[in-house]
């Protein structure tokens, strides 16, 4: 398995296919992300984070079914690995701690 720390569009990628479930493939992946981040979100990075992730033993894919209205051509599904949600557990954990650290007021004073 490649490093396993999680970039921050990694994380987002990964914790969309959690979200979609068994729906999870790139155009849906990247059409979510837009939703819920309201930024322009490319396919290609989407591929590209994808293909990272699954070397890093966080997703895993496979392919399914030929239909007819994508010209007989099949999706790639991914779905999480234990090792991924492991690593969003570890952000998740990282993220509260800090939050934790700050001083309820604090962010008021900025």
């Amino acid at each position: 398995m490649k490093g396993s720390n999680l970039g921050e569009f990694e994380e987002l990628v990964l914790l969309t296919i959690a979200a979609l479930m068994s729906d999870a493939y790139s155009v849906g992946i990247c059409d979510e992300l837009e939703r819920q981040t309201g930024r322009t979100v490319k396919l290609g990075v989407v591929h590209a984070v994808l293909n990272r992730l699954e070397e890093k033993g966080f997703v895993k894919s496979k392919l399914g079914e030929a239909t007819q209205t994508r010209g007989g051509k099949r999706k790639r599904y991914y779905s999480i690995t234990s090792a991924g949600k492991a690593g969003l557990l570890k952000s998740k954990e990282v993220r509260d701690n800090l939050w934790n650290m700050i001083p309820n007021l604090s962010l008021n004073k900025i």
